[in-house]
């Protein structure tokens, strides 16, 4: 007969987790991919692949607005590659030091194996590193994009700064959403079982916040 051991948990409730979140963003892709109009993020991109063809209709010294919405967007984009770099820092110092023994108290009901407590930060290392890189992308595209719609008398087609706009939007969502996983793992460092319901309960939010019920607003050319 198998005896039952707690480390075992980690083993069966993480990966299930991880699953969880990997799958619900795959259905989240493919329903982008067919049926832009019924999530947030193709609604957001209509939106804002309108704003920038009507932003090219109007003359370039009335561009100032269009300037400060990209400015402020670029600069929100280098905070967070700013804040997750500092984090990334920390949890490799962490790591470095005695101190990554701290969670393996035994009121974790889970393995307290420190190799799994190396693989527990390692992985949120991993998602903190995603998210920096992929924030600096937002800022990159931006700042082009920035540069492309403040030119003077310039006869770029309007499709190259709505790639620019759209690239730098998806780069802030992929941040985003690997300080989602980041959250989750973090979680595991107290145990499978908060990693587990952190899962579930993240999935369920995103599940209410992705959706999209209004209807794509057809803009005037």
């Amino acid at each position: 007969m198998v005896h039952w051991n707690k480390d075992y948990l980690d083993l069966l409730v993480v990966p299930l987790g991880l699953l969880l979140m990997f799958g619900y963003h795959l259905v989240l892709l493919y329903r982008y991919l067919r049926c832009p109009q019924t999530t947030v993020i193709g609604y957001e991109n209509h939106n804002k692949r309108a704003w920038v063809r009507k932003m090219f209709q109007i003359k370039i010294e009335d561009r100032g607005a269009a300037i400060s919405v990209l400015s402020s967007n670029a600069s929100a984009a280098t905070s967070l590659a700013s804040i997750s770099l500092v984090l990334t820092s920390l949890i490799g110092a962490w790591i470095g030091s005695s101190s990554v023994n701290l969670f393996t108290s035994k009121y974790i009901y889970g393995s307290r194996n420190p190799a799994l407590v190396y693989i527990k930060y390692l992985s949120l290392l991993f998602c903190f590193l995603v998210a920096f890189g992929c924030f600096v992308q937002t800022a990159r595209y931006l700042v082009h994009a920035n540069f492309l719609i403040s030119m003077p008398d310039n006869d770029i087609p309007v499709g190259c700064v709505e790639k620019e706009v759209i690239m730098g939007s998806n780069f802030w969502l992929m941040g985003l959403r690997s300080v989602y996983f980041a959250i989750n793992l973090l979680m595991w460092v107290f145990g499978p079982i908060p990693m587990f319901a952190c899962s579930v309960a993240m999935v369920v939010m995103l599940v209410t916040l992705d959706i999209n019920t209004t209807p794509l607003h057809h803009y005037k050319k």
